[in-house]
């Protein structure tokens, strides 16, 4: 209450909406560091694919992208999400690139991470899971990390195929060497002697999704079926009317979920960690579940950002 006379106080002064936006700021950091940066989201969706053979109808494919050990996934984040890929029960796991972080004076770390992720996928306990690389395992070798998932019994595709055989019908299986680095060969990955051949769908590993737009005018596009791709961590930071924050080159065209080109369909999968800065909002790390059917897609993929 004030006297006749006296100029009111203001209710909100200057001081204290500072000081307001501070401990709101100090809030939203606090529950995109430590809390959205740990909730784990399963997506579930089936897969239509028109050459897959009757053997591989209902198989169950999980995808996995970004970890990036050690810089800000901590160990035991991913045993967590390692036990929850296990209580899937995939058929089979395919991991697209960046298990570790590059960066100035990262070299030994990343080199050190790199052997401790090869480590612990051998938790998983589906044995038949592949592997492509990212840019940041380029920075820390490629070599190096290719030895420390492959001896763990996580083969790496660079730009190579093979086969994955199921009651004497098969699909091919292909990976790409990292994009960003320009030493992607789909000639290699894709050669002419696995393509368009009947019943025999290929799968392709691809770290960075925006590649897709050069891919395509490749000839070993045509034969390609279901392209997976990360790299783009759905954004990591996604605010409100403004979307991504940031996105890294080679991934901001095709952000995160499906896209369908022609018959070739990609699905980009958000990742589990992060990188820059150790937050997540409206970006929870991702687990994709994929179940494989036999046919065409019900309807044309919606492009997502």
């Amino acid at each position: 209450m004030t006297s006749p006379g006296s100029t009111p106080r203001p209710l909100l002064t200057r001081r204290s909406l500072l000081k307001m936006s501070a401990l709101g700021a100090a809030g939203l950091a606090l529950y995109s560091g430590e809390f959205a940066r740990h909730e784990i989201e399963v997506v579930h969706r089936d897969i239509y694919l028109d050459r897959l053979p009757p053997a591989f109808e209902g198989v169950h494919i999980v995808q996995l992208s970004d970890i990036h050990l050690d810089e800000f996934t901590e160990p035991y984040f991913l045993r967590r999400v390692l036990a929850r890929v296990n209580e899937l029960r995939p058929d089979y796991i395919f991991l697209t690139g960046d298990y570790v972080t590059a960066g100035v004076g990262r070299k030994r770390i990343g080199e050190h991470a790199a052997w401790q992720c090869g480590g612990m996928l051998r938790e998983l306990t589906c044995t038949q899971r592949y592997a492509s690389l990212g840019n940041h395992d380029h920075g820390v070798g490629d070599d190096l990390v290719t030895e420390a998932l492959a001896s763990n019994g996580t083969p790496v595709l660079r730009n190579a195929f093979l086969p994955i055989e199921r009651n004497g019908a098969r699909i091919w299986l292909a990976g790409l060497a990292d994009p960003l680095e320009g030493k992607s060969d789909p000639e290699r990955a894709v050669p002419a002697s696995i393509r368009n051949q009947p019943s025999e769908p290929v799968i392709l590993l691809c770290h960075a999704p925006d590649y897709v737009d050069r891919l395509l005018k490749h000839p070993a596009a045509q034969s390609i079926d279901l392209m997976l791709s990360g790299h783009t961590h759905g954004g990591q930071v996604r605010l409100p009317l403004v979307g991504a924050l940031a996105l890294p080159h080679m991934g901001r065209k095709y952000v995160q979920g499906a896209f369908q080109f022609g018959r070739m369909q990609m699905y980009v999968n958000r990742g589990i960690g992060a990188v820059g800065v150790p937050f997540r909002l409206n970006c929870p790390p991702e687990i994709t579940s994929f179940v494989l059917h036999a046919g065409p897609h019900p309807q044309p993929a919606a492009l997502q950002g």
